[in-house]
């Protein structure tokens, strides 16, 4: 029982021994073009021991192919060194955007590589967008973490998105999907950072590639200054002491325009009605039927005879 158990140990531990690394965190190709996914360890592989497994997009993790037999060559090949191994994927196709994974039969054990995004086509659409979500000045000063997302909106594929602060390029985010009724998808690009970093002035950017051509969308932002405290208490009173001026200057108008000492009123009128809108609203002019408080209709004074309701 002991031996057994020994033997159980000793194969665990061979088999954290082999690590696959993928070096290609993503690659761009073209549809109908023809791709390449590499995989390589500091030990020895067989050929006769690797697989290649395919996850696409809220989907689970395929075998697509075996490199010891010989089906569907034409599609998929296996170039085998003695430390590497790589996958050749020929006529792409747009289905087949996803994380490639390499995989090694080790002492018993399926070991995975860390697996290569392959983005085929672009994935940019009419309805697509790019945003970035930062946290509220003063609301995880408790936490000690300032939490910035990058919000994709209404692509057909996952894109490329990378964080940099202030020109350094950092580890990539957390991403999480979810797909619309019409195939489209909201990508969030999530990373965490300590509160000192987010609160030293750096500027945060984040950069979504679409396609192969190059062309990128960037957002960028940096933590908002506070106003500083000796100057706030000025506001109040500046703000109060403006307000009394237009006040004033507006009395004037109209002691100069209306004088009262002449004993003339001046002839009310209703405001023209506006077609413009100001501030989203359309103004326009509306005219209420007067009542007195018996509910019967007001008559119209001798003065206001000439004045059109």
């Amino acid at each position: 029982m002991i031996f057994a158990k020994y033997l159980v140990l000793s194969s665990l531990v061979l088999g954290v021994q082999l690590f696959l690394y993928q070096t290609q965190q993503i690659q761009f190709v073209e549809v109908n073009g023809s791709a390449e996914i590499h995989c390589s360890s500091k030990e020895k592989m067989e050929g006769d021991d690797m697989f290649w497994y395919l996850r696409r997009e809220e989907e689970k993790p395929i075998c697509i192919k075996y490199c010891l037999d010989n089906l569907n060559v034409s599609k998929f090949a296996c170039k085998h060194e003695r430390h590497s191994s790589t996958l050749e994927i020929n006529n792409v196709q747009k289905n087949e955007t996803g994380v490639y994974y390499c995989a090694f039969i080790y002492t018993s054990y399926l070991i995975f590589g860390n697996g290569s995004t392959l983005i085929v086509g672009d994935s940019y659409t009419n309805s697509s967008w790019v945003m970035l979500l930062v946290p509220f000045p003063h609301g995880s000063q408790v936490t000690g973490t300032a939490n910035l997302a990058c919000v994709i909106h209404g692509v057909s594929n996952p894109v490329h998105v990378s964080w940099s602060v202030s020109g350094e390029l950092q580890e990539q985010g957390l991403m999480r999907s979810l797909k619309a009724k019409d195939g489209l998808l909201t990508l969030i690009n999530h990373i965490s950072v300590p509160m000192d970093t987010w609160t030293s002035g750096k500027i945060f950017m984040c950069e979504v590639k679409f396609n192969s051509s190059g062309k990128s969308v960037k957002k960028s932002t940096r933590y908002p200054a506070a106003p500083a405290r000796e100057c706030s208490h000025y506001i109040v009173p500046l703000a109060a002491g403006a307000g009394l001026l237009l006040l004033v200057v507006s009395l004037s108008l109209v002691w100069t325009l209306c004088p009262s000492t002449l004993g003339f009123q001046p002839r009310v009128s209703a405001p023209p009605a506006s077609e413009q809108p100001q501030g989203g609203i359309l103004y326009a002019h509306l005219d209420f039927d007067s009542r007195n408080r018996d509910g019967r209709r007001m008559q119209p004074s001798a003065r206001g005879k000439g004045v059109k309701p």
